[in-house]
């Protein structure tokens, strides 16, 4: 799946609109974050009046509304000790109930966050065209709407937040540093800008490694996605060595690519402690002139010193989160392309009509990309018939049924039901009234009967039973010890072929739609069961138009009209009757799939 960079004005526009609804919790985290800055900015300050004026002889200087407190610090010594480890252990209470307003705000507002994330993403993808799902693979949609999200909660609800804290103490301790030592300021500000370049320099070179890191963690998901789902195939011919090899081949490349990043990241966390180690050794030295010059106290070296120290974490932070940013960039654009993806939209004039009627194909032509799949095909299928389709593979027949459902949008030509366009219709209307049973049917990780009652929850028993009955699977749903209450496993892997086929035509006739389409969905149960299941939707399917494709002759002759396609075109239109009395595919099919001596016998049940 290609991912496009977008522009950051529209990152942060994104991320704005997922933000809507838990933007509060953020602002009293901040806020609860900055008051416990300032509590502990306090901290050396008691240090530097127990240094200075209670253990030593300066003069103490406070605040106008401490002033009340002179008496207390200028009294007994022991007692003055007492108060200043008081007023340490206060500011560290005060700081606890900060870090927890913080952290419990930030909690709620990391799971609003991303909540409204994963809920917009998925109920974007419903609305998705089929053919761009059909065109990204699964292993690679759900690693960006797990791996990716968490990514971009980590960088908002975390790293963002910190950036905002990181600089409002830069800002803090640096007021105060400059109040207490210009000089020594200006030496530990100098450092700023230089650990603020390196970590520019250290973004570009890594943002690129991320992409292909998450691209490579994409294939690896799909990898390990696409065998678990055939995991019956990879048994049933032997190829666990040889899916073992392309997964270790993913994983290897996987593994290179983080060994790649982590060994950047190493040598910037190197490089980043040496500048934070000359930063402390320069203060130092620097701080001890000063007081030798006596130009500032001991404690005021001491509480600089805390200043300082607490000064160089956070810098170094910022180049963390600017490297996070690289990463929550890239999960962004891989995000984002999903969201930019379009969704399905009706026309401005579309409503919801009835499907009942004729169905006309007026000169439709169709095609995937440049590869032309229908040509010119027009034919109409009369309201309350049967209607059977029949051609080679790739001759066009499920991409019939795919335009009429509108899981593809026309190119050329029309098709109409009743008269009306299809695209007059809203696609809700239009698919809520034809029914679809594809060959490789869709099972839901639930129970029989959920599946069955997938198109009308709530459905009586005696419904699903009687659907389940003309599908010809109630009695062997009954055979099973939980019934209609077996559950089904992952796509129906508990049922077989036939079972999954059946079940799913017992959910589609639950529906009740006006038009039902059986897209080869008998190619998995015997020919005396394909018989049963025929006889009982000619009797229970009513007006319904009924349309069938298969590759089974005997499912189709006793179809009012039968068209045959070949290379995407209209090669034969007619009853059984017509089609095998004259030269042409669809007698000649019926010759390979007919012998000799049950002929009689097959068209003897056809004309039953």
């Amino acid at each position: 799946m290609e991912t496009q960079s977008i522009p950051w004005r529209e990152k942060v526009q994104l991320i704005v609109r997922f933000l809507r609804g838990s933007i509060h919790y953020f602002v009293v985290a901040l806020l609860c974050a900055c008051l416990g800055m300032v509590f502990n900015a306090l901290t050396p300050q008691v240090i530097r009046l127990t240094v200075d004026s209670i253990l030593g002889a300066e003069q103490p200087s406070l605040p106008a509304f401490l002033q009340p407190l002179l008496p207390l610090l200028q009294a007994q010594k022991l007692h003055a000790l007492w108060l200043a480890a008081a007023a340490v252990l206060l500011l560290a209470l005060l700081r606890g109930f900060c870090n927890y307003g913080q952290r419990t705000q930030l909690s709620r507002g990391s799971e609003s966050f991303v909540k409204r994330i994963r809920d917009g993403l998925y109920d974007h993808i419903q609305h998705l065209s089929f053919s761009w799902h059909t065109a990204h693979s699964t292993g690679e949609i759900i690693q960006r709407c797990t791996s990716d999200v968490d990514v971009i909660r980590t960088f908002v609800c975390n790293q963002l937040v910190e950036v905002v804290r990181t600089v409002f103490l830069i800002i803090l301790y640096l007021v105060i540093m400059f109040r207490m030592n210009v000089r020594l300021s200006f030496v530990a500000l100098a450092f700023i800008p230089i650990v603020g370049l390196s970590s520019g320099v250290f973004y570009r070179r890594i943002s690129g490694r991320f992409q292909a890191a998450d691209e490579a963690e994409g294939d690896l998901t799909t990898c390990a996605q696409e065998n678990l789902t055939g995991v019956r195939v990879v048994r049933a011919f032997g190829r666990e060595r040889f899916e073992t090899d392309r997964f270790c081949e993913k994983n290897e490349k996987f593994a290179s690519l983080w060994i790649r990043l982590g060994r950047l990241l190493s040598v910037y966390w190197a490089s980043g402690t040496l500048l934070t180690c000359l930063q402390v050794m320069v203060i130092i030295v620097c701080g001890i002139v000063e007081s030798v010059h006596g130009n500032m106290t001991l404690g005021e070296f001491l509480a600089f010193i805390s200043y300082n120290e607490a000064l160089s974490w956070p810098v170094r932070s910022l180049g963390r989160v600017l490297s996070d940013m690289s990463k929550a960039g890239v999960s962004l654009d891989r995000v984002g392309y999903i969201l930019r993806a379009p969704e399905e939209k009706d026309a401005p004039e579309a409503a919801p009509h009835s499907a009942e009627g004729d169905i006309v194909f007026d000169h439709v032509t169709f095609g995937y990309g440049e590869t032309p799949v229908l040509q010119d095909v027009s034919f109409t299928i009369p309201q309350g018939s049967t209607f059977a389709i029949l051609g080679g593979t790739g001759s066009g027949k499920s991409t019939l049924v795919h335009l009429l459902d509108r899981l593809y949008d026309l190119q050329e030509g029309r098709i109409t039901i009743g008269g009306v366009d299809i695209r007059s219709f809203t696609r809700e209307s239009l698919r809520s009234q034809t029914g679809l049973v594809l060959q490789e049917p869709f099972l839901f990780s639930q129970t029989i009967r959920e599946n069955i009652a997938a198109t009308r929850p709530g459905a009586p028993q005696e419904e699903l039973r009687s659907a389940a009955a003309i599908a010809c699977v109630d009695e062997a749903i009954c055979e099973f010890p939980e019934g209609y209450e077996t559950l089904v496993g992952e796509r129906g892997v508990t049922l077989s072929g036939g079972q999954k086929q059946r079940v799913a035509i017992a959910r589609m006739l639950m529906q009740r739609a006006p038009i039902m389409v059986f897209d080869d969905s008998l190619s998995a149960v015997d020919a005396e069961t394909d018989e049963k299941i025929r006889t009982a939707l000619r009797r229970s399917t009513g007006n319904a138009t009924v349309l069938l494709i298969s590759h089974r002759v005997t499912t189709l002759m006793q179809a009012d009209r039968i068209l045959v396609l070949d290379g995407g075109r209209v090669s034969a239109l007619g009853a059984h009757r017509e089609l095998i009395d004259r030269p042409g595919i669809y007698r000649d099919i019926y010759d390979i799939q007919m012998r000799s001596d049950d002929r009689a016998l097959v068209e003897e049940g056809g004309n039953a």
